[in-house]
This record gives C-alpha cells, sequence and structure tokens, in this order.
C-alpha cells in the first residue's frame, strides 16, 4: 500500500497553503485544453515545476499548472499537464493529482482526455461520456497496490463512473445543444499506439476509444470516494480503423479545433453542479 500522504508529504503541504479555498469541482485537463484555465479572470495559478517532489509532464498541450478559479459562484481546481506511466513514471506518481484534490477536501472530479475512436459511429471531433472503463494491465497493477477486488473496496467501485455526475453532463450538453455520445474508455500504458490487432481485441471486448490515461485516475479517485466522470475528445481514429497513420500531431490539430466546444461543455457543467 502506497502511504502518499508520508511519501508526498512536502507536496501535499504546498498545495493546500497556496489552495485554501475548498473545490467544489476538479478537472484534469486532457490535449487542447491546457489553456483552459486562461479563460477565466482572477484565478490562482501555481507551476507544477515549483511544487516539491511532482513530477514534470514533459508532453505537447500538458503546460504543468494548478489554477483555482471562480465562475458561476463555484470554485474550480483545474490541472493543466497530466503525468503519463509512458513518461516513465510509476503509478503513485501518476495519481499524485488525485490524492491531491483529495487532501483539498474537493468530492468531484471530471477526467478529460483525447481518445482514439474504436466504435464505427464515432469520427474525429466527437466528444464520448465515458459509460465505463477498461484496461487489463492497470485492474491487475491497482489490485496488487491497493488491494482492489477485496470485499473491503468493491463498494467504492459501484457508482464509477459517477451516475449523478454523468446525468448532470448530459443535461450541460443538452442545455448548451452540444452532441455528446457515450461509450467504454479502454486504457493502454503506451508509448506506442495500439496495433490493429490490439484494436481489434480492444473492440471485442467492448472498447469504444482507446487511449493512455484517465482509467487508473478514476479507479484512484473512486477509492477515495470522490464522485469521477471522464469525457473524450475522439481525435483520430484508432490504428486499423482508417487508412490514416496515427500522429500527435492529428491528435492535438484535432483537440484544438474542437477546443471551443469542448470548454463550453465544461463551463455548462459547471454551471449545473
Amino acid at each position: 500500500m502506497i502511504d502518499f500522504d508520508y511519501k508526498y508529504k512536502e507536496a501535499i503541504e504546498f498545495v493546500q497553503k497556496k489552495f485554501f479555498t475548498k473545490p467544489d469541482l476538479a478537472i484534469i485537463l486532457g490535449s487542447g485544453l491546457g489553456d483552459f484555465a486562461n479563460s477565466f479572470d482572477g484565478s490562482i495559478k501555481i507551476l507544477t515545476s515549483d511544487i516539491p517532489t511532482y513530477p514534470h509532464s514533459t508532453v505537447i498541450g500538458h503546460k504543468g499548472e494548478i489554477a483555482l478559479v471562480n465562475y458561476a459562484g463555484k470554485n474550480v481546481i483545474l490541472f493543466s499537464g497530466r503525468i503519463h506511466f509512458y513518461e516513465v513514471y510509476n503509478l503513485s506518481q501518476c495519481l499524485l493529482p488525485i490524492h491531491l484534490i483529495k487532501k483539498l477536501d474537493c468530492d468531484k472530479l471530471i477526467l478529460t482526455n483525447a481518445a482514439g475512436g474504436i466504435n464505427k459511429n464515432f469520427i474525429p471531433g466527437d466528444l464520448m461520456l465515458a459509460s465505463s472503463f477498461n484496461g487489463i494491465w492497470i485492474k491487475k497493477e491497482f489490485a496488487e497496490l491497493f488491494g482492489v477486488g477485496s470485499d473491503s473496496t468493491i463498494n467504492n467501485f459501484r457508482n464509477l463512473p459517477s451516475n449523478s455526475l454523468n446525468h448532470k453532463i448530459k443535461s450541460a450538453a443538452e442545455k448548451e445543444n452540444i452532441k455528446i455520445k457515450e461509450g467504454v474508455y479502454w486504457f493502454t500504458k503506451g508509448p506506442s499506439y495500439e496495433t490493429p490487432s490490439e484494436v481489434r481485441l480492444i473492440k471485442k471486448f467492448g472498447g469504444d476509444a482507446v487511449g493512455m490515461s484517465t482509467v487508473h485516475e478514476a479507479f484512484y479517485s473512486a477509492l477515495l470516494g470522490i464522485q469521477t466522470s471522464a469525457i473524450s475528445c475522439i481525435t483520430n481514429f484508432a490504428s486499423g480503423i482508417s487508412n490514416q497513420k496515427l500522429s500527435h500531431a492529428e491528435v492535438t490539430e484535432t483537440a484544438s479545433r474542437i477546443k471551443s466546444k469542448f470548454e463550453a461543455l465544461l463551463k455548462a457543467i459547471i454551471k449545473v453542479l
């Protein structure tokens, strides 16, 4: 069992001193949403590079910043700069943002990401609300580190994703006339994109979109009792679904193209909380 409070004591104390207002919602921002915090006035920002023991984000589109903003009367903490396994970090480092959210006494979390579309009804530019999560490797890792699957923890996952939060997300999308699809998000460790054979396997087991983040964050968040939902931007067809070669440039280009729609949805969600 990882003792986060001991291992990341300095990071926790640093963030708690900077953000002394209880957040109503936390959002981890995926590719293309790194500048979301700039659309709010009067935000409090810190660079993750200034936080002791906090891992540095190295991926394009993940700037390494945490901001506390106020919008529609709600305090929202925004994490710009996700920590990925393929950046050669371990599980506890990737989960540090989730632990910080809990230590700030925040009880709602929305995870966002860029994902490859597997479902034949998805096209690049679609937004997908996660109806479920999967990923064989990460389930095994969690079972070893946290005892997930044991009688003492199984109830934490009966409401993952959060039914209440998902309902509010769909309500916000409807009010803003933003189409949002639903599907199963599947995790792979990376760093390379999935092969066509792997995508066929994921599709066979019910995966609708695939990416290299989010699932471990959602699992740990649920374990801590935080209401958790996730929204994916379908930035490309997964490997083998089309003849187009996969690239991070395509991911960032599509994410940038629908950035305004995604940001409008997030603001609408904050309003209905």
